[in-house]
This record gives C-alpha cells, structure tokens and sequence, in this order.
C-alpha cells in the first residue's frame, strides 16, 4: 500500500536552520587558515588586472573597536567584492607601531627604571608592547572574517619599513626641502614633544582672561602733539592695555602690536591716561570700570611703532617692550593691543623676527618656567597662571580679570591642553623647488589632489583647503619609539651632511638591521671608514637624535609595500579610513608621495563616519556606550558585525548599538532560510545530469532567472560603487520578497508533488539552483562565513572550488537565457493581479468564508487591457494565486482597489489527500481514490520506484 505521506518530495538537507554563528565561526577561520583561503584566491586571480586597496594601518595599542571592525570590514567588502569581479586584488594589512601613545604606556610600566635603561632597551620593551596588541587585533580581525595576508603584514617597525622611510625622507633632504631652525610649534607639556597639526584638537578650556597695564616710556609728543599736551595738563601717566588668556606667557613679553591702519583713542580716566583701539574703547572702559574718562587724543595705530613701555612686573633693565605693528591685530575682542611673546605664538615669532626680539624660550619640555621671578619660577604654565595673576595684582597693573571657557587646542593623544614654544625642529618647506623649475611642494599637492576621486566629492575641497593654507611641516619629535631622523652633524662645520652617500649608508644599514642600529652604533660605525664631510673634509660626526613624526611614518606606508610587492602599481588604487584622515593619513600619504615620486600615492579616497550609540552620541569608553564587536562575535556571530557594518550607509556617522545588532540578527535569519529552502529543494539534483535548458524551463521559472540577472547585475554595480547598505537591502529584499513571499510559494506544490524527475520539476530545480549559485556569490564578499558554510552543501560540479571566494560573480548569460522583454512584462502583470487576489483571500478569510487559500475558487474579472496576458497564462493562474480553481472573465470595470475585480468562493469537489486541492475529480481514479486527477498521474512513478 502506497503511503501517500512518502510520496511528498519534501526538502531535505543537513544545512541546519540554527546557525550556531559563535561556535561555528571559529572552525569556519581553521577551516580558512588550513585551506590557505587567501593564496587559493591569489592563485586562482592569478593574471588578472590588478586593483589594490591599500591599508591604512591601525594603531597596536589595544584591541579592535566597532571603529577599527567597520573599517576592515569595508575594505573586506571591496577586495572580495573586487576578487568576485574578476580582479587580482591582493589585501596586505598593516599596522602602525611607532608613536607616543605606545611610548608613554611603556613608561608607565618601565617607571624610574627608564632612566637607567639605554634607548635600544626602551625600544625593545616597546617593540614587544606593539607586538602583542598587533597579534591580538590580527586575531580579532580574523574573527570577524577579514581575508588578508595575515601572516606577513607590514608593519612600521621591520627593517624594510623603516628603511622605506628613511629614504622617503632623504628624497625631501635631496631637493633641498628640509631644515631644521628655531620655530614656534605646538608643544604637549605632558608628552613632552613637538606636535604637528594634525595632532591637534580644540576642546573647552577653562583659562583665565586679564587686561593687564603696560606704562608708556617713550615721550608723547613722539606719538601725537595733543596726546602730550594733555598729558602735561593732566598729570597723568600714559599706559597702554594687553588683553590675554595666557597670563604664564607675559614672563615672556617682548612687544605690543597694534594694527598700523586702524584708530586708536586716548582715554583720560581719574587716575591714569590709556591708549586703546577706538573700535574696542568703549568695551575696555566696561570691562576695566573706568568710570567717567574722555577721549583726549586720537591717531593711527601706526604712530605707535618702536615706542616703549615697561614690562607689567620685569624691571626695566632686564626688558623693555617694544611698540610694533602687525595686521593680524583685529579688532573683534581685546582693546587692540597685543601683547607679543615671540618663543610662544607663530604671530609673535615672525613679528618678533621682523624687528629682531629675543626669541629665547624660557619654558622648558615639560612646561615649567625658567629664570624667572620667585613668584612664578620652576612652576608649570597652567600652575603659573594664577600665581602671575596675583603677582600682577600686587603691582597694580591688573585692570580686570575672569575665568573664560573656550576653544583650545588639545593634543589628541593625551588630550591634554598644549602650548606654542619655540624650539630647534625639523621641518619640510612646503615652498620648496620640487622638479627644479620652481614647482613648489604646496603647488604640486594643489596639482594631485584634482586628480583623485574624492567620495564623498567634497573631501576633494577639504583636503585642498588643508594643503593651500599649511605651513611648513615639523617632523620632528623628542622621543625614542620611532624612526629617527638619521642626520648626521659634522663637528668640523658644525652643519648636518647632505649627502647621499651618508644616506645610502643609513638606508643599508636600517634595511639590514632596522632603525634600532641608529641607537646601537656610533656615527664611526655607521659610515665607511675613512668617511669625509663632503663641505669641510672632517672626519668627526654626531648623530641627531629626535624621531621622524610618526604620520610621516604612516605617510610612507604605500611607498614601502609598492617597493616591496612584486607587480603592485604605482598609484594604488585607493584608500579608505575615515573623515578625520583628511588631515591625517591622506594628507601626509600624498605629502610623502610627493616627495618620494612627485605624485599621489592613491587614484581613489573614500571616507566613512563616525560610529555613535543610539542617542547619537559618539562612542567612547568613557561614556560607557561602546558597542564591543568582539563581545557581539562571541555572543551572535562575526557575522552579524559584517552584516551591520554593510546595512549603514557608512559616509555618514553611523548607530552602532545593541538594538541594530539585533535587528541585523533577525535580518540574518531571513537570508539563511531563503538558503536552506533552496538547498532543501536541491536534494538529489544533480546538474550534469538534471539540469533543464532555459528555453524548456516554466515560464516563471524563466521569468525569475531573468529578474535574479536583473538583481545580480545591480548588487554588482552597488559592489562597485561601494554601496554596500544598498546591497544589503537588495539581497534581504530579494531574498524576503521576490524569493520567500512569492517565487518559493508558488513553486511549492511544484516542487513537492511533481513527479521527482518530471521535466515540470526538474525546472523548478535549475532555477532555484541557478539562483541559489548567484545568490551565494553575491553575498560573499559580506556574508563571508554562511557564504562558504552554503557553498558545500551546494550540488557538486565538476572543477568547483574549495571556497566561494576563489569564484566569480555569474554574469546575466550564466545566470539566464536572452533577455525577454514581453516574458518580464507578463509576469509583472501576473503577478500585480496576484496581490489583488491575495487581498481578497485575505478578507475572505478574516469573514470565515475559507480557511486556506487552497479551500477557494476565485473568480477574476480582468480588463481588456489585462485580459490577453491572463488568458495565455490562464492554466497557471491557480497555482499563481495558491487557490484550487481561476474563473477568467474579461470586464470593462474593476472594483476600484487594483486592476482586477476578484470574488472569492469555496472550491467546489473534495479535497486532494496529497497536494491538499480541491477537485472535482477526487475519487475517480479507482487505484488512487482519495487524490486528484494530477496526483493520480504522478502516484505510478513511486510505485515503480519501490518496486
């Protein structure tokens, strides 16, 4: 007796429903590590043209953040996506290992025990520190199935890294583009180091805001005739009035500025005579209370040069301050008058160049004053502020004083507040001769800059903006854990060597040993024996001793891997980090490559945002609002960080949280049983043998093979573009609507009741394998573990490869046949009818007049420009709409909710024991009594199988 229950084709696979994502990942990486995943993808890419996504590399100074995951995702997103798309696209992670930040966490642990250490000692105990959090993070990235060559990354502390900067920097030394002088830079007083911009932040800062009286010593008349007539009648002292937030830099005072071309006023007040800025006069009465006062005097800013005054607390033979003109004096804030202390202001050091002050800095590396008065002495800048206050209230020069909170720079590692000090530094002219025929180095950046794809388009202006207005660039640094700036000095001139022999021997020296060697070997030891300073002939050197910035480091970064990389093109083509490297590691990358090979290291630059909580709020430690995406690998899945990171539109700051995880989670949960009910449904097929042609295949499964092609070659494009939030809604949407809602419930009773090798199944079968073949490819590059978990419960073709991601993406012509425009058309009218159908199902069921769709009879009234379509297709429509009988009636009229009226009824005859139809036919084939006339048809195929 033939159980009918057996003769259902009912999907069967052992692809599971539960992804179990945290314990099956990791096997997943073995599995990955074992097969050498990323040489097969090289290997099988092998010839073809080149696209290279170059690194940016991540700091080793602790684990990975949902920052640091999004952005490898999205590079992971790009070379597989680029790998699938018929490029050789070779991933070579880096990290960047030198710095501060590694340095003080160093001193931390090394304490009081550093200062009896030797620089090498120090280095190695830093070089250990980047190792371990470098092995940590190559881990972490692993985990969340970023491909890469994690084996050998390059790393800015190897000997062939530090060599590629090194001669990166000596490139600069040969066009005669560094110099090392007296500057004022910004400073960090906790670090103890010059900082570039780009390591500068504004945050508040509380400080406290004085005006402060500086007294007049040249004679009036050398001002204004009526300004020393009124002084004489009056019997008052003429003084002008500073105004500063940085009490600590008045020890420093060497001048007053004032605009040449602007007004200044002399207000007589009870006591005292004041010069000010007519604009500002009546504010600086306010704030210094003078009371009643009058203008007795007024003249141009101009008639105040070289005049002089005394210092507010200086004796007048130790300083005398000097009256100057500047431009830069504005006039929105302040009385006018600037007070100029050129060792600690960029404005005050070239005033004080133009009219010769001491530029001499008395602040030492750690921001303590020097040489200074018994009240402020040895004391750091920010702890001096209030003793100098009070210091000027015992002589009577405070005017006024009051705490202000305002923008102030920060250094962005320690986020301490910084100062400006005039040091000895290294800098890069950005005016320098770069091709000999005047081409200056800012010229030259202007020039390469145009020439980049910029996305978002306007990082192009931003990054323009940066590299018109930069001054030169200080790059050097007053630590140990870093390349140094292996210059020598010869004792003989007294001058650094510009040689490049003296550079050649460096560059052999740090390839073969690293830049360790500068620290363990003296300047004899270093250079060839009988080594002469080319401009004097001497023989004795030293050896400057201050690292390279570390953002030159990184800048060097594409110039050491195209160096080191068989076949790598120069430029790459493109970088990747987010909105903040604009003044970062764009910016140095292009400076650097200028230098090196006078253009742009990078054909393309894309950006992405920031990564916020739920409330929009920036992602921080210290908040408490981080999003760990180790902690979400190891509770849902690294798929699920993959998935989120590719459902934001990543130019944009993006939530990050635990809700979206979630949400991702159910959306994952989608796609996987879109998967398994194909896999499910191939059971047993066996393509070479199985497998219908397209033009012998069902019309829908034609039309849905057409519509996959449509979809891939979007997601293509969409990969292409980086789009990749709106590959994540066409794959999902593709998968939940076109597949799920639709295609997969039409083709059930198809797929399930059909005779198991009918040609009616075996085309339903070839579709959905077809589909499920694009469909696993197109979500690899994100999906990367389910991906390949699929990939080996597909049906086994012959030359397969071991992973999905050794493939291709399918183009349209593997995917389906010759397009066909009035077969698409068709079905999208076939299936707009549908939706109307489906409505009237439904409120037929919520009135009790059926149960299942399967218990109806509807009967639809079409319109004539509806009609002919319905009519051809008129033998599928049941199955279209999921009823047991169609009625096809051609009307003028609709029932005004869509293009067709529909009216449902119960199906008339019984119901079919095995496809659950209703017939008129059950029961009239006496072998098969209980089932319809189509079942009766199938059922001798079982009964010949099991005999």
């Amino acid at each position: 007796m033939l159980e009918l229950k057996a003769t259902i084709n009912l999907p069967k696979t052992d692809f599971p429903m539960k992804a179990n994502l945290p314990q099956n990942e990791p096997k997943m990486v073995a599995r990955w590590d074992e097969m050498r995943v990323y040489d097969l993808i090289r290997e099988a890419n092998k010839g073809r043209p080149k696209y290279v996504l170059h690194d940016g590399p991540p700091y080793a100074n602790g684990p990975i953040h949902l920052g640091t995951a999004m952005n490898k995702c999205l590079k992971d997103f790009i070379v597989k996506s680029k790998s699938m798309a018929g490029f050789d696209s070779p991933y070579i992670p880096g990290w960047d290992c030198h710095g501060l930040p590694i340095e003080i966490k160093v001193d931390k642990e090394l304490g009081g025990k550093k200062l009896q250490m030797h620089p090498a000692e120090v280095r190695d105990a830093c070089r250990k520190y980047a190792e371990k959090y470098l092995d940590l993070q190559r881990e972490q990235f692993k985990r969340i199935g970023v491909f890469g060559r994690w084996e050998e990354p390059y790393s800015t502390m190897t000997p062939k890294y530090e060599a590629a900067v090194i001669r990166c920097l000596y490139s600069f030394f040969d066009k005669g583009a560094v110099y090392k002088a007296l500057r004022p830079v910004y400073w960090c007083i906790h670090d103890r180091t010059a900082l570039a911009e780009a390591e500068v932040e504004y945050e508040m800062h509380t400080s406290p805001s004085v005006y402060v009286k500086y007294r007049l010593q040249t004679d009036p008349r050398d001002i204004d005739a009526k300004l020393a007539e009124e002084r004489i009648a009056l019997n008052k002292p003429v003084s002008t009035i500073i105004w500063t937030t940085t009490p600590w830099t008045l020890p420093a005072s060497m001048a007053v500025a004032f605009h040449p071309d602007e007004e200044y006023v002399a207000l007589a007040t009870k006591d005292d005579i004041f010069i000010v800025a007519e604009k500002l006069a009546k504010e600086t009465a306010e704030k210094c209370q003078f009371g009643e006062y009058k203008e007795i005097a007024r003249f141009p800013g101009r008639k105040l040069e070289l005049t002089k005054y005394e210092h507010p607390f200086l004796p007048w033979e130790r300083r005398q301050i000097l009256g100057v003109l500047a431009e830069y004096v504005t006039m929105d804030q302040g009385t006018g008058a600037v007070h100029t202390a050129p060792s600690h202001g960029a404005d005050d050091f070239y005033t004080g160049v133009k009219y010769k002050l001491d530029q001499t800095c008395n602040v030492d590396a750690a921001g303590r004053l020097l040489h200074g008065l018994p009240e402020y002495d040895n004391e750091t800048v920010f702890k001096a502020n209030p003793k100098i206050v009070e210091l000027l209230k015992a002589r009577g020069v405070l005017l006024y004083t009051e705490k202000i909170e305002h923008s102030y720079p920060h250094c962005w590692r320690c986020h301490n507040p910084v100062i400006f000090r005039a040091t000895e530094q290294w800098f890069i002219s950005m005016e320098s001769n770069m091709d000999g025929q005047g081409t200056t180095l800012r010229t030259r950046l202007l020039e390469e800059v145009k020439k980049v794809k910029w996305d978002p388009a306007w990082g192009e202006d931003r990054i323009g903006n940066m590299f018109a207005t930069r001054p030169d660039w200080c790059i050097s640094r007053q630590r140990v854990w870093g390349v140094p700036i292996a210059v020598f000095f010869c004792k003989g001139h007294n001058g650094y060597v510009n040689d490049k022999a003296f550079h050649q021997a460096v560059v052999d020296l740090f390839a073969k040993e690293g830049a360790d060697a500068w620290y363990k070997k003296s300047a004899a030891e270093i250079l060839p024996a009988g080594t002469k300073c080319p401009q004097c002939g001497g023989t004795e050197f030293e050896k400057e001793m201050d690292i390279i910035d570390v953002w030159f480091e990184s800048g060097s970064s594409y110039l050491s891997v195209q160096s080191n990389e068989e076949g790598f093109p120069w430029p790459s083509d493109l970088y990747l980090e987010g909105g903040d490297q604009h003044r970062g590691w764009f910016h140095s990358s292009m400076m650097c490559s200028i230098g090196a090979k006078n253009s742009s290291p990078y054909k393309g630059v894309v950006t992405h945002g920031w990564t916020l909580d739920d409330q929009g709020r920036a992602q921080s430690k210290s908040l408490g609002n981080t999003t760990d995406p180790v902690d979400v690998a190891k509770r849902m899945g690294g798929e699920i960080v993959r998935l989120w990171a590719s459902s934001v539109d990543f130019r944009e700051d993006v939530v990050g949280s635990e809700t979206l995880m979630q949400r991702v989670s159910e959306n994952y949960r989608k796609i996987r049983n879109t998967f398994r009910y194909i896999l499910g449904n191939l059971s047993g097929f066996d393509p070479s043998k199985d497998a219908v042609s397209f033009e012998q295949m069902e019309s829908i499964d034609r039309y849905m093979l057409l519509r996959t092609a449509e979809m891939s070659k979007e997601v293509r494009k969409w990969y292409a573009d980086f789009q990749f939030h709106k590959v994540y809604q066409l794959l999902l949407t593709f998968c939940a609507v076109d597949l799920s809602a639709m295609y997969f419930d039409v083709l059930k009773d198809r797929l399930y009741t059909s005779g198991p090798k009918s040609v009616a199944r075996r085309s339903a079968q070839t579709a959905i394998w077809k589909i499920g073949e694009a469909l696993v490819r197109l979500s690899a590059p994100i999906m990367s573990f389910t991906a390949d978990e699929i990939w080996t419960y597909l049906p086994k073709v012959q030359g397969r490869a071991a992973s999905v991601h050794a493939t291709t993406f399918m183009d349209e012509a593997e995917i389906a046949g010759a397009p066909d425009a009035q077969l698409i058309a068709d079905w999208q009218l076939l299936l707009a009818s549908r939706e109307d159908v489906l409505k009237a199902l439904e409120e037929a069921r919520n009135q009790k007049l059926i149960g299942t769709g399967l218990e109806a009879k509807v009967t639809v009234d079409a319109p004539a420009s509806m009609y002919p379509v319905l009519d051809k297709y008129r033998e599928l429509l049941r199955y279209v709409y999921i009823v047991s009988a169609v009625e096809l009636k051609k009307s003028a009229e609709t029932n005004g909710t869509g293009n067709v009226k529909v009216t449902v009824e119960k199906a008339p005859g019984q119901k079919c024991e095995r496809c659950w139809n209703y017939s008129i036919h059950v029961g009239e084939d006496s072998t098969y009594p209980t089932v319809c006339e189509r079942c009766a048809k199938v059922l001798p195929e079982f009964e010949a199988a099991g005999s």
